[in-house]
Order: structure tokens, then sequence, then C-alpha cells
């Protein structure tokens, strides 16, 4: 089985940490609601990556509840692949009555590394049922090459 190399930005993960310190603050210490400064919550769209290896390709699924195809942004530069976009909620909300409120809104990014060499037309995109499914090429191991001198 072959390894994938993911692009990991340590500060999206050092943002997400302090954003988790600190939401517990901006609570309401009687229902737990979010306060009434309409605090943004982080929308981390979750993944799935699975490697066929009969077809030869990566297939990586992401959750996206509630976004249709034009709302997602799909990108691929220097072999990384980055999906984004923004989910939003009604503007016109009653802040009363709420006792818990989950879901969360606001712009999202996730990017992954591609097997180097894929080309942005090798990658498939396909959307359905809020689930973002995209596919393509596994990377060829690379064969030693051995140069003769002249």
């Amino acid at each position: 089985m072959s390894l994938m190399h993911f692009y990991y930005d340590p500060f999206s993960e050092f943002d997400r940490l302090l954003d988790d310190a600190f939401s517990s603050r901006s609570m309401r210490p009687i229902t737990g609601a979010p306060s009434t400064e309409s605090r943004r919550e982080l929308f981390r769209p979750r993944m799935d990556v699975h490697e066929n290896a009969e077809t030869n390709t990566v297939t990586a699924t992401f959750e996206l509840p509630g976004l249709q195809p034009e709302e997602v942004n799909i990108d691929v530069n220097q072999d990384r692949l980055t999906i984004s976009g923004e989910t939003s909620t009604s503007q016109q909300r009653d802040e009363r009555g709420y006792t818990v409120r989950e879901r969360s809104w606001g712009k999202f990014s996730r990017t992954l590394m591609l097997p180097q060499g894929t080309k942005s037309e090798d990658v498939k995109a396909k959307m359905e049922n809020g689930l973002l499914h995209l596919t393509f090429p596994k990377a060829q191991p690379q064969q030693p090459k051995r140069i003769t001198i002249e």
C-alpha cells in the first residue's frame, strides 16, 4: 500500500486550537447559546481517502451537506488540490428561543497533496447527496534509473 502525502498547514491547526480554546469563553453561562454578537463557527468538511489498487486511483470524499456544486471551488496548484467554499445560514435569525445551536457555518478550505505530476485534467469531481467525490490517478512508483558514463 502506498502512502499519500497530505499538505499540512500548522497555522490552520493552531488557529483551530485557539478557536476551540476560546469558544467556550464566548458562550453565555446560563443557556450555553452563542453570544448575540453572531459568532461565526469554523466549518471543516470531513474527508475520507480511499486507494483502489485495481483501478490505480485515489478517491477523496468530502462531506458538504446542504451545498450545491456551484458553491464549491476546486483548485489544483503545484500538486496541491484545494476545495473551498462557504456555508451560510439565514441572516434573519431570532437569537431568543435557541437552547442549543450545533450547526456550523462560514468559509472552509481543505488542501491535500496530489501525486507528483498529476494534471488538473486528471482530477474528476462528482457531487451527490452532500458528498463530493474527487478521483485522481495514484502515483506510479519511480524506478531507479542507472546512468552510464560516456
